[in-house]
């Protein structure tokens, strides 16, 4: 098929994971890495948006932007989970990281999770760069020697590390506290501090202290040096809301106001990367133990990048050039922020370090919380079982981002979001477009007198349409610059929204083209320009979606414009159109809420309301309706939708504390919307 496409904005950055990516002096290089997974267990919906598919929108947007980024993540094999979790499964610590580092890739890939290397920690690189911090750290004076009292079990006849104890927290009550940190109240612990604490390899032992020698990190000493690094990273990266530091940019971290204390970077495990001697009097007593796993798991970013290229120093010894940003839940924040830039900074040598960071809270699921042991919640493959697209996985879970709270999964809220949003929202724009295109013009672009390029703010017939697309792509360039992405989203629903609008307004129909062939030809190359825009900016989210409107428009990748250009001309052929998204039928959220729910979860007459119950069935009436009705209410329903996105977009703009005038502006504009919607129901 012929193409007729301007070359100037095509994507020169390839697909993650299609080429090896090095930084180049003088240009924006970006390091992006996720929260290494736990390699001993399989990751569910919350695990996936907190910090791997919040990154890969990140990372496909600077990609869309022609910027050189490498996104890298892995499994985090070592330590006491992985030993824990084998013991459970009866396999060798081995054999379970190979089952669930296979478990995580394949999810991820389903999930359309663009790595340029997902890897794994437990490989000779990673010993090789860990032992050289620890060395460093050594040789600088920063590791001592103390002798503590530790858990050791009676029954097992050794030491207990951390995640071999659970008790009771000392700080909050919670009864299954781990030795290494709380799950009610988040605060590291010491193992030896848990009240009645139990063996998890058999409760029914006695756990009871004795001493032990370890190497411990001076934080301490490095503090002060930490502090101020901590406020200027803060200030130059723009760190998302988290709990190191306020938006004051005041440290409000409690260790650190309080004063950091040496802590423990050796462990009595067997499955760990070897502590090498320092050359020291004590290496004897050191024979035998590994490294603490949160020492070994942030060093796991540089040797993941090792293993992706042998040049992995470029990226991580080369702070001139290159901005590292870091995606996590906000239960990571500590171990980013504090532990691992504290070593770094010991460590001596010249580390790329912190730029931003950008945190999640947590995503619950159906009124309660995720839970494998109760099988409550979505884990790993079952979401493609269920016949979901990842596509609307991605859009669901990105448009629900526990961003500033906790947030809550809601099948409900999942089929809307398809029905509403994506299917007569974004959907029927594309296919009303690229469908008119292909049964008015035989499936080629009309020429319409626009010339290529930009098209002008003071065109003479859409000077309004044209202004209001170009704002709405700064407003979603600023969002994904400034790491926004949930804002991002819900802007670029807005923009599919005004190409809904423009064909409505313009009134695409044969009676427009028979009577104004040359304006019916420019609107119809505005509509499939804008769609080549769409294309680019749902990239980060959707990138399937992305790919089937590309083929369907028969285009090449593009960038993330500024302004509405016109890029496809006059003689391009499209491809075949075809539906982006289908229905889901509303009666499968009481069979997901089932399927779901686990053990003991909540009956489904308990769980439906009256109201919701009643929302329903005037759902189903309201579906009924537009059967009978037709257009009228197609419209109705198109309109509420675009009410609900704007009514997103302005509690974003809140929430952000954007200048009164811009939300006043979005109020008035969501009330003119809620007018019209009274209006055309009246009709």
């Amino acid at each position: 098929m012929t193409r007729n496409v301007r070359e100037t904005v095509s994507r020169l950055i390839p697909d993650p994971g299609k080429s090896a990516i090095l930084p180049k002096d003088g240009e924006t290089n970006i390091l992006i890495t996720s929260a290494l997974p736990y390699c001993n267990n399989v990751p569910h919906l919350g695990n996936i948006i907190g910090s791997v598919l919040s990154a890969d929108v990140f990372s496909r947007h600077l990609g869309a932007r022609n910027r050189r980024t490498l996104y890298i993540c892995g499994t985090d094999e070592y330590g006491t989970a992985s030993e824990t979790a084998a013991l459970k499964e009866r396999v060798t610590p081995r054999e379970l990281c190979d089952k669930y580092h296979t478990i995580h890739k394949e999810t991820y890939e389903w999930f359309d999770i663009g790595f340029d290397l997902f890897g794994r920690t437990s490989t000779p690189y990673h010993t090789e760069i860990c032992q050289s911090v620890y060395l460093n750290l050594g040789k600088n004076g920063y590791l001592e020697k103390q002798v503590k009292e530790q858990t050791y079990c009676d029954g097992c006849a050794k030491f207990l590390a951390d995640r071999y104890v659970e008790g009771i927290c000392p700080h909050c009550g919670f009864p299954d506290a781990r030795g290494d940190q709380c799950d009610g109240c988040s605060r590291t612990l010491d193992a030896i501090d848990l009240i009645e604490p139990r063996c998890l390899l058999d409760k029914s032992h006695q756990v009871v202290t004795r001493s032990s020698s370890h190497m411990y990190f001076k934080l301490d000493a490095i503090q002060p040096r930490l502090e101020e690094w901590i406020k200027e990273s803060y200030k130059k990266g723009k760190w998302s809301p988290n709990a190191t530091i306020n938006t004051e940019g005041e440290i409000v971290d409690a260790r650190i106001r309080s004063g950091l204390h040496p802590t423990p970077v050796t462990r009595d495990l067997t499955w760990g990367v070897p502590i090498p001697p320092l050359g020291r009097e004590d290496d004897k007593e050191m024979d035998g133990k590994v490294l603490y796993v949160w020492f070994d798991a942030v060093n796991g970013y540089a040797s993941i990048t090792a293993n992706y290229t042998p040049e992995w120093q470029q990226w991580w010894h080369n702070p001139e050039n290159v901005k590292l940003y870091q995606f996590m839940g906000k239960d990571n924040v500590y171990f980013h922020t504090i532990y691992f830039p504290g070593m770094l900074l010991a460590d001596g040598r010249n580390w790329t370090m912190l730029h931003h960071v950008s945190t999640t809270e947590y995503l619950n699921y159906e009124g309660g919380k995720f839970s494998k042991s109760k099988n409550r919640g979505v884990f790993g493959p079952q979401a493609r079982e269920t016949g979901i697209p990842a596509s609307v996985w991605r859009y669901y879970l990105l448009a629900t981002r526990p961003e500033t709270q906790d947030a809550m999964f809601s099948w409900a809220d999942c089929i809307a979001a398809n029905n509403n949003v994506l299917l007569k929202n974004f959907g029927n724009f594309v296919n009303r477009a690229l469908k008119f295109v292909s049964s008015q013009y035989n499936g080629i672009i009309p020429e319409s007198g626009d010339e290529p390029g930009p098209l002008s703010p003071n065109d003479p017939l859409d000077s309004e349409f044209v202004n209001e697309v170009n704002t709405l792509l700064k407003d979603y360039v600023d969002a994904l610059e400034s790491v926004k992405i949930r804002l991002g989203l819900q802007i670029a629903m807005l923009v599919s929204n005004r190409g809904n609008g423009y064909l409505q307004a313009a009134g695409l129909s044969k009676t427009f083209l028979a009577e104004n062939p040359q304006r019916c030809a420019q609107v119809v190359s505005r509509a499939v320009n804008l769609i080549y825009v769409l294309s680019a900016l749902i990239y980060p989210y959707m990138p399937s979606t992305s790919e089937a409107i590309l083929e369907q428009l028969n285009a090449p990748a593009r960038v993330i414009p500024e302004v509405l250009s016109t890029d496809i001309l006059g003689g391009h052929h499209i491809g075949r159109p075809d539906h982006l998204f289908k229905p889901i039928d509303e009666k499968m959220e009481a069979v997901w809420k089932a399927k779901f729910e686990g053990v003991g979860g909540v009956s489904q007459e308990a769980a439906v309301p009256k109201r919701k119950a009643k929302k329903t069935t005037a759902d189903n009436a309201r579906a009924n309706d537009v059967k009978e009705n037709g257009p009228k209410l197609e419209k109705v329903l198109a309109l509420e939708a675009r009410i609900l996105e704007h009514g997103q977009y302005v509690r974003s703009l809140k929430e952000k504390k954007e200048a009164k005038e811009v939300i006043d502006a979005a109020v008035v504009e969501l009330k003119k919307l809620k007018t019209e919607l009274a209006v055309l129901e009246k009709a």
